[in-house]
Formats: C-alpha cells, sequence, structure tokens
C-alpha cells in the first residue's frame, strides 16, 4: 500500500472524526486497547451480515485473514509471505521457541522489561534445556552494553521490545540486534507498543522475528496478532504446536500426513478469530491513509508536553525524561493506579493501571484538549483531602 501524500492524510482533528466515542471521551489507554473507530465497528457489523446473509462463508472470511495479513506487512516492510497469523504475542513466541534448539545454544537473553506474555514463554523453555538470562533496567533504562555482555556464542535467542509496556522506554533494538547477529543468535522483537504509531522496517531492523497484535495502537480488537518470520530462516525442530492451517495446502484434509509449508505460513495453526480479523483489516486500512512518521511526531509532540506539564505538577514519573527514549506513553507513579484510573475513568478519561503506574498513552486522534483535560483531572485527584502522590 502507497504511502499516502502529505496533501491527502487527515490531520489529527480529521482523523479523530472517525471515533465517535472522543466527542465525550479523553482515550489516553491505547497501550491496551485502541479507541472504537467507525471503521471498526462498521467491520464487526460486516462480520455479522455475512453471517446472516451467507451462512458460513468461509473464503470470504479467508479473504480477511489474507488482508490482515498482507497489511500488517505493510506495516513493518515485510511480504506477506514472511507473516504468520496467530492468536496473541504468547502464541508467537511460542512457535519461536518451540523451534530451537537448546542443547546447541541454550542462553535466551531478555530483559526485565519484557511483557510476562513473552518472558513466561521463555522460561518455560528451561525443562527443555534453556537458560533464561534477564538484562537490567538501571536508572529506569536499557543499556546495549548490558545486552551486549551477555550475547555469545551460547546464545540462542535474543528477545528485545521494541518499546516497554510499563514506562514508554524505548529499547535500543538496533544496537542488540547488531550484537546478536555478530554472534550467530536469533533476535526476537516484540513490537506490540509501537506498531501503528511508530515506523518499523524490519529490512533496517535485520531482526528474525517480530510479533505485534491488533488491539493497540493497531486500532483493532482483542484475538488476532501476527509473527514476522525473516524469509529463509529454518527451523531447528519442527513446529510443534500446528493445524490444518499450518499445512502446504490446508484443504487436503489429510489426518495421516503432516507437512509444513517454507514459508511463515507453517507457523499458523487453527482457525483464527474471524471477527478480530475484520477488526485488523478495519483499524490497519484506517491507520495506512496517514504517514506513521507523521503519527510518530504528533504522538511525540503530546508526549513531550504531557510529561512537562505532569513533572511541572510535582508527579513522579517512571517514562524516560528524555523524549528520544520514550514511546506514545507517559508513566505516572502512584500508590494505587486502580484508584486513580477510577478517579479518571469517572470524568470519561480512560488510562491504563499497571503495577505501581498509570500509563497515558496516544495516538494520532489525541490532541492538546486531551492534555489540559488528564493534567487538570490529576490535579483536582491529589487536591482531594488525604490523597498522596
Amino acid at each position: 500500500m502507497p504511502t499516502p501524500r502529505k496533501s491527502e492524510m487527515p490531520t489529527p482533528e480529521e482523523f479523530r472524526q472517525r471515533f465517535p466515542s472522543l466527542s465525550d471521551t479523553v482515550h489516553l489507554a491505547s497501550c491496551s486497547q485502541g479507541a472504537l473507530s467507525d471503521a471498526l465497528a462498521a467491520a464487526l457489523l460486516e462480520f455479522q451480515c455475512t453471517m446472516r446473509e451467507h451462512g458460513a462463508p468461509w473464503g470470504r472470511w479467508m479473504e480477511e485473514v489474507d488482508n490482515a495479513r498482507s497489511l500488517f506487512a505493510n506495516v513493518i516492510n515485510a511480504r506477506p509471505d514472511e507473516i504468520a497469523v496467530v492468536s496473541c504475542a504468547s502464541s508467537a513466541a511460542f512457535q519461536v521457541a518451540s523451534t530451537q534448539d537448546w542443547r546447541r545454544r541454550p542462553r535466551i537473553i531478555t530483559t526485565d522489561v519484557e511483557f510476562p506474555s513473552v518472558a513466561h514463554v521463555w522460561l518455560a523453555q528451561q525443562p527443555s534445556g534453556a537458560e533464561v538470562v534477564y538484562v537490567p533496567v538501571r536508572a529506569g533504562l536499557v543499556d546495549p552494553a548490558d545486552y551486549e555482555r551477555e550475547i555469545d556464542e551460547t546464545c540462542g535467542l535474543v528477545s528485545v521490545p521494541l518499546i516497554s509496556y510499563r514506562n514508554g522506554l524505548r529499547l535500543p533494538v538496533r544496537e542488540v540486534v547488531e550484537a546478536a547477529k555478530a554472534a550467530g543468535a536469533r533476535t526476537f522483537v516484540d513490537a506490540y507498543q509501537g506498531a501503528g504509531v511508530e515506523p518499523i522496517d524490519v529490512r533496517d531492523l535485520d531482526c528474525d522475528y517480530l510479533t505485534s497484535g491488533s488491539l493497540k495502537y493497531l486500532l483493532g480488537i482483542p484475538g488476532i496478532a501476527f509473527l514476522y518470520v525473516r524469509a529463509g530462516l529454518e527451523d531447528f525442530i519442527q513446529p510443534s504446536a500446528t493445524g490444518w492451517f499450518g499445512r502446504i495446502n490446508p484443504f487436503s484434509f489429510d489426518p495421516h500426513h503432516i507437512d509444513f509449508p517454507a514459508q511463515a505460513r507453517r507457523f499458523d495453526k487453527g482457525t483464527p478469530s474471524i471477527p478480530s480479523a475484520f477488526g485488523a483489516v478495519a483499524g490497519m486500512r484506517l491507520l495506512a491513509t496517514v504517514d506513521t512518521a507523521s503519527i510518530r511526531d504528533h504522538v511525540a509532540m503530546l508526549g513531550r508536553e504531557l510529561h512537562e506539564r505532569l513533572l511541572a505538577d510535582g508527579e513522579r514519573l517512571s517514562s524516560p525524561s528524555e523524549a528520544q527514549m520514550r514511546g506514545p506513553q507517559v508513566a505516572v507513579m502512584d500508590r494505587d493506579p486502580e484508584d486513580l484510573a477510577g478517579f479518571l475513568a469517572a470524568r470519561r478519561i480512560v488510562t491504563s493501571p499497571r503495577g505501581d503506574f498509570l500509563r497515558l498513552s496516544l495516538h494520532y486522534y489525541n490532541t492538546a484538549e486531551d492534555i489540559d483535560a488528564v493534567v487538570d483531572a490529576i490535579r483536582a485527584y491529589r487536591n482531594r483531602s488525604g490523597t498522596s502522590i
């Protein structure tokens, strides 16, 4: 899909009009679930209409799954045959982990800010001989030198998130991938907290695997995710989690033999979530009307303002102070983030608490007025009797 011309792109205010709920709601939870667009609502209705009209239109449904596969390939500058359709990041990580030979290279290098959906899959490889090593967070940052110290010829896989789910930290993906390549280790990138608001080019990153799903910044719903597998990459062990869509010809219906295509579809399993595929297509087509670099710049501008205004109010922030290190969210530290989130929700401000943080995440549909609203509301929360940071 060609990059839209600047003159044809919707402004943030025009893009916002595609999200009817934003007329009375401030949505700052795209790190958890993107806002509902008119395109997504129409796509989910279309799925229902296909059932009502045709009963079991498998041809139409499979077409939408392939559309989702192709659109995600466009998002990350890959080919459709390098994309497997999976259900979630855990499934993507397992498909990668299950095809490695841990006897050959036992060490998995990951980080303290890995999302548990991925980290738990790495830990589950220990009975098969894997050793999991965590690169620490120092002063809120991950130093590429800490990764590089752990990467050697014993490493089978190096896992690095594009952006941390906890506080929006940008990780040194490029440096980590280069160090892993030099040592002959494979690389896995979790791009869930960036795909949709960050330009991603797997050719430039040169990673072996990358995953993301549709429910967050890609503006879809839960139930579908994608796994990029670099063309030509061979598995040490055949996938153990498989299904009929992972066959060379899924419609041969042969229960006596199993084969695997050379392409990434070898990691497909059973029937994917069809409503989620409709939602993924709607979200990615809507995002394709805007150049991703323009989305990134708009989000960075809002993030800078939000970060500075919260600091000026005396808030303690966990997200990086340097703008170039901060992704599409600002993390506010609090004794009871759930209570703070409830206070904001009562004022139609949707946020996402995690652990000791309240995550405020930004998208192209957010505006300066959203920043005003959440800063004023947090200030009101702090001014309540007995409430402290």
